[in-house]
């Protein structure tokens, strides 16, 4: 009896190392970034070098930051930092944060104005902010 509840705790013992230890998985997270990489975005992962850096897990939730780079260059061109959930038995992006190239966080976008959202067009200097009638302008040279 008592040889059969060792087991039994044994085997409730490494049942839970497993589930934590698949829970907090540095691979399993690399794994989630790849696929959300090469499937949702698109990307050519396999002529990429990604590295993960600063893995935070909280629970069913990871936050990471990952460096891309041209595979076998050694450099850095960005890094972008992402939140993964525990989905089943793999772990999924489910968002992400700004990025920009040697790791340093993007500006936000809502205190750049966009060039394509329409309004007026900026003036030419020198102009008052008026078009120059076609007489004004210097006479086409012929195409040779």
């Amino acid at each position: 009896m008592v040889r059969i509840v060792s087991v039994a705790v044994l085997i409730a013992c490494l049942v839970a190392c497993k589930s934590a230890s698949q829970t907090q998985n540095t691979d399993a997270v690399r794994q989630g970034v790849i696929d959300y990489l090469g499937k949702k975005a698109g990307m050519n992962v396999s002529g990429m070098d990604i590295t993960l850096s600063n893995v935070k897990f909280n629970g069913n939730q990871a936050d990471v930051n990952v460096s891309f780079g041209v595979k076998g260059t050694g450099q850095v061109a960005m890094t972008k930092g992402y939140h993964l959930e525990l989905q089943g038995n793999q772990w999924v992006v489910v968002g992400s944060q700004g990025s920009d190239e040697h790791g340093k966080m993007a500006p936000d976008a809502s205190a750049t104005p966009n060039p394509h959202a329409g309004g007026a067009m900026p003036a030419a200097p020198g102009s008052g902010g008026k078009m120059p009638s076609p007489e004004d302008l210097p006479p086409a040279g012929k195409k040779k």
